[in-house]
């Protein structure tokens, strides 16, 4: 397939080194490539014949005229030219837009690909067992577990709200955490609530044999946890309800206990177990814990094995992301089944979404036999894959400096808030841009939607007030995108 790449002066260098020997290069008689016309095109075209001609992805003409005149396809390329050899590799196996830069849609494509895929191995897995429906173990993927701490001390609607918030964050079971102050009634009232809002498997998450027997008499699929202090008085209930148990150590540096627990829960008649060694944070033995995964799974390759990754998230100040991808992978390489999180602290938000990405990651590559990454899935939120080129630092610029006073526009001022997300009529509607003034009150989602709407009903006379908004609005826009909170003139 002959391709043509259509360029302006500024980004020769950078196109031609990301295209190599792809394609041909066409440099118009223009600085910036995105102000390509379609009349400047038509001046320089070549009169060789190709399948494919790639314009800039930030170009705005209508090209149809020309794409039929020559009967040849305009699309849009990349909207930075460092991933045209990117670009180029996909020609032929898809079919570029007019619309959408070739960069997005091979992020959609690639994406839904991925997700295809995924869908189709786990349609074919064959588990250890069955929760309510859901696979666990055998080489099904590693699924999420979502805990709602104290969840018989919320009111029904902050019940219902947290499981609606984990079912559409990608959980792929929902535990009720139950603190030492409840009651049995309270933790069947829970599980209650719980059955009658999602068809998602439910656990409840306690020692106490009281509370397990009350959650198991409402119907509960999973419980956790069960060691030999408690698995005699719960036995028969588990058993009649054909339950789950989660089978814990008696001693958490004690793996030979937890081999005991297991034997004796199976000669109780408990089938359906998942094994947990209990994973430690950093600093209270987190090697020695993935040491007795790593010494469990050799013992032992069949029984399904609980991944508490929350325990590591939970009790240390980094960003979420990076360490759930890497407690991912190597609850994977331990062949674990299970990833929970109770997502408590501020920091630890949007874990459930994070784990599940990672676990999709994980399965894909260890089908592929390679490491994650270029899955067309990916956890890279702050950081990119490919850096764009830098500028160049001129030789005599004017030092930028800022203004020493402020005056007030006489067109009014503006108080911006961004809202949280929020359960309505049982679905997740992400956070929004506020902006209050005394003539008005705007919404949205975006800085420049907000900005050209108070432009457009001259709400700002000032340019240097303008400057302010803009600054101000796309501080929310990125506190919205990273799911942080935001506070007007504070530091980003």
């Amino acid at each position: 397939m002959t391709t043509l790449v259509v360029t302006g002066k500024l980004a020769e260098k950078t196109v031609r080194r990301s295209v190599q020997d792809d394609a041909d290069v066409l440099v118009l008689d223009i600085e910036v490539a995105s102000f390509i016309t379609p009349a400047l095109l038509r001046r320089f075209l070549p009169e060789k014949k190709y399948d494919l001609i790639l314009i800039p992805g930030l170009a705005s003409g209508d090209f149809s005229g020309l794409e039929k005149e020559i009967d040849t396809p305009i699309r849009l390329g990349p909207k930075h030219a460092v991933d045209l050899g990117f670009v180029l590799s996909y020609t032929g196996e898809i079919t570029f837009s007019t619309k959408i830069p070739a960069c997005e849609l091979l992020l959609d494509k690639r994406r839904s690909n991925a997700l295809e895929r995924m869908a189709e191995l786990e349609e074919k897995a064959s588990p250890a067992l069955f929760l309510k429906g859901v696979k666990l173990g055998g080489n099904s993927r590693m699924k999420v577990m979502a805990e709602i701490v104290d969840a018989a001390h919320l009111t029904g609607q902050e019940l219902i709200n947290k499981i609606i918030y984990f079912a559409q964050q990608g959980a792929d079971i929902i535990d009720l955490g139950m603190s030492m102050e409840t009651e049995p009634n309270e933790a069947e009232a829970a599980v209650k609530i719980a059955k009658s809002m999602t068809n998602l498997p439910l656990s409840i998450d306690t020692l106490d044999p009281v509370l397990i027997n009350a959650a198991l008499d409402a119907g509960i699929d999973a419980v956790l946890s069960l060691n030999s202090e408690n698995v005699h008085e719960v036995r028969d209930n588990v058993v009649r309800n054909s339950a789950t148990a989660v089978i814990i150590p008696d001693c958490v540096e004690d793996i030979e206990s937890l081999f005991n627990n297991i034997e004796s829960a199976r000669n109780l008649g408990i089938s359906n177990i998942i094994a947990d060694p209990v994973l430690e944070p950093p600093g209270h033995g987190f090697v020695e814990s993935i040491d007795r995964y790593y010494e469990f799974r050799k013992r032992d390759p069949e029984t399904p094995l609980f991944f508490g990754a929350g325990n590591v998230t939970e009790l240390i100040d980094a960003d979420s992301t990076g360490i759930n991808a890497m407690l991912a992978g190597m609850a994977m390489e331990l062949d674990s089944n299970i990833l929970f999180t109770p997502e408590y602290s501020d920091k630890a938000h949007s874990s459930v979404f994070e784990l599940k990405t990672a676990s999709i990651m994980m399965a894909l590559s260890n089908e592929r036999g390679s490491a994650p990454k270029d899955l067309g899935i990916d956890l890279l939120l702050a950081k990119e894959k490919r850096r764009r080129e830098f500028g160049i630092m001129p030789e005599a610029p004017t030092r930028a400096r800022e203004s020493e006073g402020w005056h007030l526009d006489p067109a009014g001022c503006f108080k911006i808030d961004i809202t949280a997300d929020e359960i309505r009529d049982g679905r997740l509607y992400p956070g929004k841009i506020v902006v209050r003034s005394k003539k008005s009150l705007i919404t949205g989602d975006t800085a420049k939607e907000i900005l050209d709407t108070i432009i457009r009903l001259g709400l700002v006379s000032r340019l240097d007030h303008a400057a302010y908004l803009g600054r101000e609005l796309m501080k929310a826009e990125l506190a919205l995108k990273f799911k942080r909170s935001y506070s007007q003139d504070d530091e980003f």
